[in-house]
């Protein structure tokens, strides 16, 4: 294969990382527009569990011979995944969906900084909270402070969503474990989602839309994810998913028409700049003395 083809490879498979992070911000948003007839528990039980339809539909994962840490992994990452999604939609009922994902973004964030161990790594985060403290520059009241510990709740899960993932993947092939994952958040969620939506279950228009936002912000973004793998560096597709709290900025904006000042533009890109930096710090400590030769 020649340089050109590599680069446009490289190129098409940084495009199809983006177009999946638009279809999640932009089921996010849709997401957002069934709030006031489903709650935000009752969007993430419909989330979930259409999502585990289709993985499940589409993998058929086997569980034939799988050992009891199988088993306690894939419950784990099921729970952490349900908590994730249901704190991050509380989250989104209280705040602007762009500061929402910025907030959220700063658990990952940090596992990037102590992943990789270096001073200079904490700089990222200083200049992450900068970030975020500007978001707030009226007070975290101004952002409502509980939507602020939702956010903040999800981040961490996102942190245990990481790890778990990591072990999962090591012991389920392909997206077989997300799947199963996926129906234990649903199973688990189930209960709580019909408290909270009731009738709006059996309304063919919100479940309709429940389906187009499972497929938006799930289904679609995980196959896109594992093409672009294929032919894109993982430190390369770690960057480019740092453009989240930009790319839910632009989507809040024309879905949901939430308009950002200035300095919540200039916030976010503080938050989006200081995750890859810290990224791009965590792979050359996983990579070691070759990666600092990376440009």
């Amino acid at each position: 294969m020649t340089a050109p083809a590599r680069a446009g490879g490289t190129i098409g498979a940084a495009g199809i990382v983006v177009l999946g992070l638009v279809c999640q911000e932009v089921g996010a948003g849709l997401a957002v527009l069934l709030f006031p007839e489903t709650g935000p528990v009752g969007m993430v039980t419909l989330r979930l569990v259409f999502s585990a339809a289709v993985l499940l539909a589409v993998f058929r994962p086997s569980f034939r011979g799988r050992s009891r840490a199988d088993w306690l992994t894939v419950l784990g990452f099921g729970l952490v995944l349900a908590l994730m999604n249901a704190l991050f939609y509380l989250a989104l009922d209280r705040l602007p969906l762009g500061p929402t994902v910025t907030i959220e973004y700063l658990g990952p964030l940090v596992l990037s900084v102590v992943i990789a161990r270096r001073a200079s790594a904490w700089l990222w985060a200083v200049l992450a909270l900068a970030g975020v403290a500007l978001l707030a520059r009226g007070g975290f009241d101004a952002l409502d402070p509980l939507g602020v510990l939702f956010a903040l709740g999800a981040g961490a899960m996102w942190v245990g969503y990481i790890l778990l993932s990591a072990r999962t993947g090591r012991r389920w092939a392909r997206l077989d474990g997300l799947a199963v994952a996926m129906a234990v958040g649903g199973l688990g969620a189930l209960p709580f989602g019909i408290a909270s939506a009731g009738e709006a279950f059996l309304d063919l228009r919100i479940l309709a839309i429940g389906l187009g936002v499972a497929l938006l912000s799930s289904a679609i973004p995980y196959g896109l994810e594992l093409l672009a793998l294929r032919r894109l560096p993982a430190d390369t597709f770690s960057i480019l998913l740092s453009l989240a709290p930009a790319l839910a900025a632009a989507a809040g904006f024309v879905v949901l028409h939430q308009r950002l000042e200035v300095w919540d533009v200039v916030a976010i890109a503080l938050v989006v700049v200081a995750s890859m930096g810290a990224v791009r710090a965590a792979n050359r400590r996983r990579l070691g003395p070759e990666a600092e030769a990376m440009p």
